[in-house]
């Protein structure tokens, strides 16, 4: 890896329609092993992954994260795209940016929660040359079936008007047992809680999609999920990983909250993904 390489911190790259997007590598000392390559949650935004980012790097693991269009420091109306497809566009975007930075690495792509689903489904539907797959958390369903009425709102205003943006309500509390994490992300300005119809309706049918869909995953893929988890369904990652079958590894940390990474007990998680990562 050159010393050019190397410099390459922080910087805005374009998506398929021009959008401009914010990333961040997060360099190893040594010689990376493989390339992490982070795909965040709803709301929220990378930098909020420093501790992964750290824990990784001093296994000699590089991770370079973008923030999905609407979020954090890149372009785009809060909680909004134009399409599913748009957002899978965007990560085929970034992986590019990767393979510039870090040529001839192995790429593992990372997803929590919304990034989660993304990264699942990416796979599946791309059928991307990937050394494997890590979703925390994922949304495959809400951990909570949202009201008939609500969906078919959502539905409706996405074919009439999909830009049509609610407020996500999400329960902040959820996130992490850690309170200090929670008040850090409730203090953060660039943590938003909007949510447009055409990204409510992606989400929550690309997650069916892709639970119907998960014996065709063909990747290595490391699947974790709080057993206490009330955003997402540990349930629906559960059923994912049976239909997946030996390529999966599952695991369901018990009383953990939304965000593993962020729990108290975040080094064991650590550890694990590290484990799974050096036998790959």
């Amino acid at each position: 890896m050159s010393e050019k390489n190397r410099s390459k911190i922080k910087w805005r790259f374009k998506s398929k329609d021009g959008l401009e997007l914010f990333a961040h590598s997060f360099p190893s000392k040594n010689p990376p092993k493989a390339i992490i390559c982070l795909t965040h949650g709803h709301g929220e935004h990378l930098e909020r992954y420093k501790n992964l980012a750290a824990a990784l790097n001093d296994a000699d693991y590089s991770m370079i994260g973008f923030d999905q269009r609407g979020h954090g420091q890149s372009d785009g109306p809060r909680g909004h795209t134009p399409s599913y497809e748009t957002l899978l566009d965007d990560i085929e975007a970034f992986l590019a940016e990767v393979d510039e930075n870090y040529p001839d690495l192995p790429r593992i792509l990372y997803g929590h929660s919304m990034g989660g689903n993304l990264a699942l489904n990416y796979a599946l539907r791309r059928k991307p040359k990937l050394l494997g797959v890590i979703a925390t958390g994922p949304w495959i369903k809400l951990a909570f079936e949202p009201p008939a009425v609500k969906v078919f709102m959502g539905k409706t205003m996405d074919k009439i008007y999909p830009a049509f943006i609610q407020a996500s309500g999400l329960e902040t509390a959820a996130l992490s047992r850690d309170l200090e994490v929670v008040r850090a992300y409730e203090e953060d300005s660039l943590v938003h809680d909007k949510i447009s119809a055409r990204l409510f309706v992606g989400m929550y049918e690309s997650g069916l999609w892709a639970l119907e869909n998960a014996d065709e995953f063909s990747l290595p893929l490391l699947l974790m999920h709080g057993s206490a988890d009330r955003l997402t369904s540990a349930d629906a990652s559960r059923e994912f990983a049976e239909k997946v079958g030996d390529k999966v590894k599952l695991k369901i940390w018990d009383g953990f909250y939304h965000e593993i990474h962020n729990e108290p007990e975040q080094a064991d998680v650590f550890k694990t993904i590290i484990n799974w990562l050096e036998k790959l």
